[in-house]
């Protein structure tokens, strides 16, 4: 059986199992091939339930066992006037790929953001993570353009 959820991260078994599918989300070579640090761990759920009003964390759990998640940060689109959800982090548990439940989950994210007003969702893909970018052109995800003869978004950081 198949249970989506908003988290509430002041639940402990929320806060334990999203913290638990992140840290294996960074240790996939996808999220990085990492574990997450000390420092992270010690802070992320305090620190993200000081922003629970534009954060929104998802879980999903497959038996009663936490099988995938998200992570969405709230922004705003000036162009729309309206909010937009950036999902900033998402993926299936090794354990549970290959069920279709990142096909599942996005579908409940979306439908979220479309019930509570958000314009669009946006994300960033690795170029060499072909099964999210095919599972994402499924879920009607595209390249990020406003006109073609400019091109497509490039995604760009500056780390401090």
């Amino acid at each position: 059986m198949l249970t989506f959820l908003k988290a509430d991260l002041h639940n402990d078994r929320h806060a334990s199992d999203l913290l638990n599918q992140l840290n294996s989300y960074a240790l996939d070579p996808m999220g990085g091939g990492e574990t997450l640090s000390p420092y992270c761990r010690q802070h992320l759920i305090s620190e993200l339930q000081q922003r629970e009003h534009t954060v929104h964390a998802f879980l999903l759990y497959q038996d009663q066992v936490a099988a995938a998640f998200s992570i969405c940060i709230e922004g705003f689109s000036t162009f729309a006037c309206k909010p937009l959800l950036n999902i900033h982090d998402f993926a299936v548990h090794p354990d549970f790929r290959g069920q279709q439940l990142g096909k599942h989950l996005m579908s409940q994210i979306s439908q979220y953001a479309e019930q509570h007003g958000f314009c669009k969702l946006t994300l960033e893909v690795l170029e060499g993570n072909h099964p999210a970018q095919a599972l994402y052109r499924s879920q009607g995800f595209a390249g990020y353009e406003l006109n073609p003869a400019m091109g497509g978004a490039i995604v760009m950081q500056k780390k401090f």
